[in-house]
């Protein structure tokens, strides 16, 4: 570019830019300030911020370094550390030298982590580390002894290394009759019938801590220590259905150690009390002693972390207005009361904050969810990951987008990129003082030479040593599903989604069973060669109707109201209503409207140790654009950003082929809606991945592994059906024609869905090709991955190709449309099978 091309005069920048500026919100007053820094090249922003670790070195924050900021005062100019497409990332972090070092230490995953102690402390003889441990515990108790036996005990045995054994030999039952509590934490217990048996014999006891010990990973150890002890009112931090005044004077720190009884001093010492922490206690009741009768002067109650749902928001709600000095709350939002932090506030009309929001300002700005402080999600770390595996994983936490367009199209793949070093210290806040924007600098005013930046501006007046934040959902509100989303930055209340899910399984498992409509094919009045037919590539509404001067008395390829069938969150909604969750149909949300549900689902599986791999699929977009597979549910969120899509439960144990992955596309012609009179082309054909299949991280940006589409991208490897379906028969040992048939009943299911639920899809002179796409799981089970709007059958015109199913003939390919055409249109049934 020549000096003399290049943009230096403020008008022509503005002029060029007008469209950018708009959209990037930047303030007017600011921009010639901006045409000066871009111009110059000027990144000034060291000599106003710095950056420090924080969160034990695994975040970064900014802080203001200069003495004062005006809010709107001055802008920055932020760089791109690493620009890239989703596709090329794995690839680029592998390849590009540097660039997996530079990201992760900006993403403070550099760290070099220390290997598990177990297995790797000084070896010492087994007898003599035994002799030690006993040593330790026995010096415990005998303190402990020297109070009384037959006194309330409390015992602190946290990390003392004690194993069954060794807890058998305790007989703590017989030495503490009346143990209260018995901290067990961190030590090497492992046998769930040892643990049991032991622990129950304490019938006294009131709470008890095996956290971190290899038992508890047996779920039924809980419920039997639970079951075995009625007193018991704590189990690992969490309360139980037994909580009392005990229970709430632990938390209060009136009852510990020292002073292991609730009785008439505890009680008044709980009486006086201002401010009461039970979070993260895992409450589903709360306990009768949490009123405003025990604790009556409370003007501060944390319930975070907790479900609460064996209370109703509006009896909750009733209960804490009985505390009439109650100022402060903290609780999940969404959560027990609700998901509107403004209906939570006008409720309690006395409260002064919310989760540490002034109440005012909640008012005031009308928000429905606000928490200050929400847990960050940090990357988790294994010794055993591979940097450019830590980089992937953290990635989600910091990544922004932009998609380019010019005046003729929008480019089909987004963009995205890292803010370098500052940009990235930004952290999220409610109240944020500054914001971020992309924008796009074209030097000469060619998009071929843009060049691209984030501008950073306070929004705020800030001051030194403040933070600088923004908000990362900036200008999206609860009616796009803001506390949802903020899961991908935070951990979120996981009680709430979870119950959301719930209720979603629940409404769909309430759907009635859709009737299969097999009524005999009706002949039509209409002369087909009397009337003209459109046959259009592309979707025909009222508006190309009238352009065209196209008649109602016109045949054309589509029926109205197909969107039910071909955009795929309509033909999930459709699928649903009409038949609730069928086998055939992989769990799929919607990720503009269900990913509470969503996040819901994915927590029970990780709760539950499921494999939480999904696909991302765009509502209306072919040849697998935009299509990501990811176990991480900050990616799910994140990829919102891209454009409206499903999110669907990934196969993740396919049938292969050879071991590779493969679908199959068939090809339905649909006559009628009303009566429902569809056909199966006798012809259907394998669509094969290039490459072997895996579930290894690496793999998941890999196109050729995961995807089977490859007209497009990759190498097409054409396959016969008859060559496929007899070695597929060999290789499994199981016989097409059985497999066939359960895709023909899951094909008419289908469309029985759209009849059913869309009756509006009927009309008389619309007739229609679809393609139908289908994947096998390992049961060979079909399941419908998508219905597709006049297909491309390219490969059906190209080959000729013999049909192993139906009139079992050779379908020539130069007469596939004659085919088509003179089943829809002539009644004709060659190479066709009725549904």
């Amino acid at each position: 570019m020549t000096q003399s091309s290049r943009i230096t005069d403020f008008d022509d920048f503005a002029k060029v830019h007008a469209i950018l500026l708009a959209a990037s919100g930047i303030p007017p007053a600011l921009h010639r300030h901006l045409f000066h820094k871009l111009y110059s090249e000027i990144f000034d922003g060291g000599n106003f911020f710095t950056i420090e670790q924080c969160e034990g070195g695994l975040q970064r924050r900014l802080l203001l370094s200069a003495k004062f900021l005006p809010m709107e005062s001055d802008l920055f100019l932020i760089d791109h550390a690493w620009t890239f497409r989703l596709s090329d990332a794995f690839k680029q972090l592998k390849e590009l030298p540097g660039l997996a070092e530079r990201m992760a230490a900006l993403m403070c995953v550099d760290l070099d982590l220390e290997p598990d102690s177990v297995g790797v402390r000084e070896v010492e003889s087994g007898q003599s580390l035994e002799n030690g441990i006993e040593k330790n515990v026995s010096e415990i108790l005998e303190r402990e002894m020297e109070k009384g036996s037959h006194s309330a005990t409390w015992l602190e045995l946290e990390e003392l290394e004690i194993n069954d054994d060794m807890l058998s030999s305790l007989d703590l039952p017989t030495r503490f009759p009346n143990l209260v509590a018995l901290n067990l934490w961190g030590n090497r217990l492992q046998n769930a019938d040892r643990v049991i048996q032991e622990i129950t014999k304490c019938k006294n006891l009131r709470a008890l801590w095996l956290n971190d010990n290899p038992v508890v990973e047996n779920c039924f150890v809980a419920n039997a220590i639970r079951e075995g002890i009625s007193s018991l009112e704590i189990y690992n931090s969490c309360f139980t259905n037994n909580s009392s005044e005990w229970s709430l004077g632990f938390c209060r720190g009136i009852i510990g150690v020292d002073n292991p009884v609730f009785n008439l001093e505890t009680a008044s010492a709980l009486k006086a009390s201002s401010s009461l922490d039970l979070s993260d206690r895992r409450i589903n009741n709360l306990p009768k002693a949490f009123s405003p009768a025990v604790m009556p002067l409370l003007s501060h109650i944390n319930l975070k972390g907790n479900f609460l749902d064996g209370v109703a928001p509006d009896d909750l709600l009733d209960l804490l207005r009985g505390f009439t000095c109650l100022q402060e709350l903290e609780v999940d939002i969404p959560g027990p009361l609700g998901s509107s932090a403004l209906r939570i506030i006008e409720s309690l009309p006395g409260l002064s904050s919310l989760n540490d929001i002034n109440a005012s300002s909640i008012l005031d700005s009308g928000k429905l969810v606000v928490d200050s402080a929400l847990k960050p999600r940090l990357p988790d770390l294994t010794s055993a990951q591979t940097l450019v595996d830590r980089v992937i994983s953290a990635m989600w936490l910091y990544l922004m987008t932009y998609r380019l367009a010019n005046e003729e199209k929008i480019d089909e793949t987004s963009v995205w990129y890292v803010m370098d070093e500052l940009g990235s210290a930004l952290r999220h806040s409610e109240m944020a003082n500054f914001r971020v924007a992309p924008f796009l600098f074209m030097p000469d005013g060619k998009l071929e030479s843009a060049i691209s930046y984030s501008v950073l501006w306070p929004t705020r007046d800030v001051n030194y040593g403040d933070e600088c934040t923004r908000d990362f959902l900036f200008g999206i509100g609860e009616e796009k599903q803001r506390s949802a989303r903020l899961t991908a930055w935070f951990h979120t209340p996981d009680g709430y989604f979870i119950q959301e899910f719930k209720n979603y399984k629940q409404q769909l498992e309430s759907k009635g069973h859709c009737p299969t409509n097999k009524e005999p094919p009706i002949t039509k009045a209409t002369d087909p060669k009397e009337a003209d037919i459109i046959w259009a590539s592309m979707q025909v509404d009222e508006d190309v109707r009238k352009a065209l001067g196209l008649t109602d008395r016109q045949y054309i390829n589509q029926f109205p109201f197909e969107a039910c069938l071909v955009m795929k969150h309509h033909l999930a909604e459709t699928i649903h209503e009409a038949h609730g969750s069928p086998k055939w149909l992989q769990p799929t949300y919607n990720l503009e409207t269900q990913l509470s549900q969503l996040v819901g689902d994915y927590l029970m599986r990780k709760q539950a140790g499921h494999d939480n791999l999904w696909i991302l699929k765009p509502w209306n977009m072919a040849r697998t654009i935009d299509t990501t597979v990811t176990d991480d549910i900050s990616a799910i969120i994140r990829l919102i950003e891209t454009g409206p899509k499903i999110c669907q439960k990934y196969i993740e144990r396919p049938t292969l082929f050879k071991g590779r992955k493969f679908d199959l596309r068939y090809i339905v012609l649909v006559r009628s809606m009303k009566p429902i009179e569809i056909f199966l082309a006798d012809v259907f054909w394998v669509r094969l991945a290039n490459n072997q299949f895996t579930l290894e991280k690496s793999s998941l940006f890999d196109y050729e592994t995961h995807f089977t589409v490859m007209n497009y991208i990759g190498r097409l490897n054409h396959m016969n059906t008859p060559e496929f379906v007899q070695e597929f028969e060999e290789e499994h040992q199981v016989k097409w024609l059985d497999i066939h048939e359960s895709i023909r009943n899951m094909i008419r299911s289908v469309f029985d869905s759209a009849a059913t639920v869309h009756p509006e899809m009927h009309s008389s002179f619309s007739r229609a090709m679809y393609g139908v796409d289908v994947m096998l799981d390992c049961g060979f089970m079909p399941k419908i991955l998508e219905v597709t709007y006049c297909p491309d059958c390219s490969r059906a015109c190209k080959y000729d190709t013999e049909a192993i199913v139906g009139q079992q003939r050779v379908m020539k390919g130069n007469d596939f449309f004659n085919i088509v055409f003179g089943c829809l249109f002539l009644d004709e049934m060659n190479h066709v099978t009725p549904l």
